[in-house]
């Protein structure tokens, strides 16, 4: 009987690469858990996997900004590495796959002999990782500078969905009666949606709509009721996205790890708006800097957003997108899945 425990969440960027490699873990492990946070991203995302079993711990999210909250993490870190501990002891599994971030900081450090393999998706690693890096037989990276800095990292890629390589864009716009004729944006603000980049869209949508379809994810409670018109379609979330993939020719997005690193393995050239320092920890920023060293990625600084200077960046993205393509076609390692599970398998029972 094999079995393992997937452990990471908070956002929507540490809970797809799991079920990326659900397509390799569900043919080798007769038992799959995930241990993550209750009411949680990922607790609603797992849940509809009817072959992982989900529980959940005390965790806490540490604020970037003085706040009482940050006084309890302490606290609930004791506590959720106890109950973690105790749910290891039962579930006894050969090997545990963590995603990092505050979920998984409980689970890895209660691992104790347990081996853990774990993913960092930025340039930079991530606080929870570098807590835990220690307790890791190996930290997976997407990008390549990455592994070198640490003394048991492996480049391996980007963990991709299986399913993204075969959306159907006909299927969006048969549904929403898109434009066949015209050249279709996709715009996502992440999994938390992005207020700005809505405004400004919303702001040049009359001059967008003249020449393109437009699709905007816009995150939960963010659609605009008045701007509904032909051609701009505006969606919380979906789990459709392999179809909207397919249907976008461009694509206006932040630049978290695990989406850009989806749009360079199905070629989408890409306009990346990283989270501001003023938000985040920077690593956006320095994930679309090298997208953009690259010349795999345009970038346009939240700084320097404004509806006049995103009508231009989206007119040079659709300029530039052969090159792009072309230059995305020459990326080594850009999915990554089968050489992360290729980990989790050399440190689990199944190798021996």
């Amino acid at each position: 009987m094999s079995t393992i425990v997937l452990t990471g969440g908070g956002t929507a960027g540490h809970i797809i690469p799991h079920i990326a490699l659900l397509h390799y873990i569900e043919k080798d492990f007769d038992k799959i858990y995930y241990i993550g946070s209750a009411n949680s991203m990922e607790e609603r995302m797992v849940s509809s996997y009817k072959n992982i079993t989900f529980l959940s711990i005390e965790t806490c999210k540490l604020e970037r900004k003085f706040t009482l909250n940050n006084l309890k993490i302490p606290f609930a870190l004791a506590k959720g590495i106890l109950q973690a501990n105790k749910l290891l002891k039962k579930i006894k599994p050969d090997v545990i796959f963590s995603k990092g971030g505050y979920v998984a900081l409980p689970v890895v450090l209660a691992s104790k002999k347990i081996p853990v393999v774990s993913h960092e998706s930025d340039i930079t690693m991530g606080l929870a990782n570098k807590l835990m890096a220690h307790k890791c037989k190996v930290m997976c990276t997407n990008f390549e500078s990455t592994a070198h800095t640490l003394n048991n990292g492996v480049f391996t890629g980007a963990p991709i969905r299986h399913e993204l390589y075969n959306g159907n864009k006909h299927n969006i716009i048969n549904e929403y009666k898109l434009s066949p004729e015209k050249s279709t944006i996709l715009v996502m603000g992440g999994s938390l949606g992005s207020v700005n980049i809505n405004k400004n869209v919303r702001a040049i949508l009359p001059d967008l709509l003249k020449k393109y379809n437009v699709i905007h994810i816009v995150g939960k409670g963010n659609i605009d009721e008045t701007l509904k018109q032909n051609y701009y379609i505006q969606i919380e979330f979906t789990d459709k996205i392999s179809d909207y993939f397919a249907t976008a020719d461009v694509i206006v997005s932040r630049a978290g790890a695990t989406a850009i690193h989806e749009f360079l393995a199905l070629r989408k050239p890409m306009l990346l708006i990283p989270l501001s320092k003023m938000a985040s920890r920077g690593d956006q920023i320095l994930n679309a800097k090298n997208f953009n060293e690259r010349r795999i990625a345009n970038i346009l600084f939240e700084e320097n957003m404004s509806p006049q200077n995103l009508k231009v960046a989206i007119l040079k993205l659709f300029s530039s997108r052969i090159e792009l393509i072309k230059n995305m076609s020459k990326e080594p390692n850009t999915d990554g899945t089968k050489k992360i599970y290729e980990q989790i398998l050399k440190y689990s029972k199944l190798a021996t």
